[in-house]
């Protein structure tokens, strides 16, 4: 099986609908005795929260991409210019 990168967006809105589903059973076995938009009030705040969370673990990622990436030119880069350097003395002790 293949890994996946962790969202914790998904987690959290997971366990929000897992609530407001427990609330919604408890008052249909008549634990409790609630209104039936009380439970949507945490619904939409979790949801909203679960949004914003998963808007920074994208930035965060897309951060992380981005710096690695930097890392990889800088390594070309310096690659590169020693792969230069060596054609450089090779040419020179040939002439010389």
């Amino acid at each position: 099986m293949n890994r996946h990168p962790f969202e914790p967006g998904k987690l959290i809105a997971g366990l929000v609908v897992l609530a407001v589903g427990l609330l919604y059973a408890l008052d249909a076995a008549g634990e409790a005795d609630l209104p039936p938009s009380a439970p949507l009030r945490p619904l939409v705040a979790g949801l909203c929260l679960a949004g914003l969370v998963s808007a920074l673990a994208f930035g965060a990622r897309l951060r992380r991409a981005r710096r690695a990436e930097r890392g990889r030119a800088r390594g070309r880069a310096a690659w590169e210019e020693r792969e230069e350097r060596g054609e450089r003395e090779e040419r020179d002790e040939a002439v010389g």
